[in-house]
C-alpha cells in the first residue's frame, strides 16, 4: 500500500507528468481498484441516523467561503486539494466524512486519501445540496419513517 501512495502522490504533485503504459502509477491504481467496494466508498444521508452523526470526523471540503456561508454543523474545513497534505490532521481511529457541494470534488478527494490508505474514509453521496434537500441530520428518520401506504 505504501508503493501505492507514494505513486499517486507523484501523479498528483507532478502537474503534467502522464503515466506511461508500463508506468508504476498505472499498476498500483490497477491493484488499488482490484480491491476497491463498489461505490467508491459513498454513503447517503439516509444511512446516517442522527445519533451517529458525533462518531463521524466530519470534513467540509470547499473552500472556506461556502463553509462560512453554510456547513454541516461539526465540520471542519480543508478545501479538498489540501486534504492529501494535510492528512496528518486526520484520525485512524474514527470514521471520517467528506462533502462539498454536491459530492464531485469531495470524490477526487476521497479517491486520493482511499489510495494513501484511509479505509475509515467515506463520502457523502450528493454533498451538502442533498443532505439539506433530504432533511439533514433527520434524513435517515424521514426515509425509515413508515408511509401511509405501508399502514
Amino acid at each position: 500500500m505504501h508503493k501505492l501512495a507514494t505513486a499517486l502522490t507523484l501523479v498528483l504533485t507532478s502537474g503534467f507528468l502522464y503515466a506511461q503504459e508500463s508506468d508504476p502509477v498505472i499498476e498500483s491504481l490497477e491493484a488499488y481498484f482490484d480491491f476497491a467496494e463498489y461505490g467508491g466508498a459513498t454513503i447517503s444521508a439516509e444511512q446516517i441516523p442522527a445519533g451517529d452523526w458525533e462518531n463521524f470526523f466530519v470534513i467540509d471540503a470547499r473552500d472556506a467561503a461556502q463553509f462560512e456561508k453554510t456547513h454541516i454543523p461539526g465540520a471542519v474545513n480543508i478545501e479538498w486539494r489540501q486534504l492529501l497534505s494535510r492528512r496528518d490532521e486526520l484520525p485512524r481511529d474514527q470514521p471520517i466524512l467528506v462533502y462539498c457541494n454536491t459530492g464531485s470534488l469531495s470524490s477526487q478527494a476521497g479517491f486520493a486519501l482511499r489510495v494513501a490508505g484511509y479505509d475509515n474514509l467515506r463520502i457523502l453521496q450528493g454533498g451538502i445540496e442533498s443532505w439539506q434537500h433530504k432533511g439533514g441530520f433527520d434524513a435517515y428518520r424521514r426515509a425509515t419513517a413508515p408511509t401511509a401506504e405501508s399502514q
